[in-house]
């Protein structure tokens, strides 16, 4: 039970981080610090949870496996609502 709860914080967190580092590398998408982190927390979370069905057993495992999903994750959903948010405000 310990190991899961770890490797949710750990997805949760390195999200968080991976979303400030798209907002940081994407100005023009970014979604300011709060929204970023927001966005990177739940890429984390679905991040490390699809890359293991996508991948199945061929999905990096242990710490940096689950490191690797969530930041990737993070970047993705925190990139996707960026685009979201500036298609909509060209309305």
């Amino acid at each position: 039970m310990e190991g899961q709860l770890v490797s949710w914080l750990t997805s949760l967190l390195t999200g968080g981080v991976g979303g400030n580092v798209a907002g940081a590398l994407f100005k023009n998408l970014s979604l300011g610090a709060l929204g970023d982190t927001a966005a990177g927390v739940v890429g984390g979370g679905l991040g490390g949870q699809l890359l293991t069905a996508v991948l199945g057993s061929g999905a990096p495992t242990g710490l940096l496996g689950n490191i690797a999903g969530s930041d990737v994750g993070g970047i993705v959903v925190m990139v996707l609502v960026g685009f979201a948010k500036n298609a909509v405000a060209k309305k």
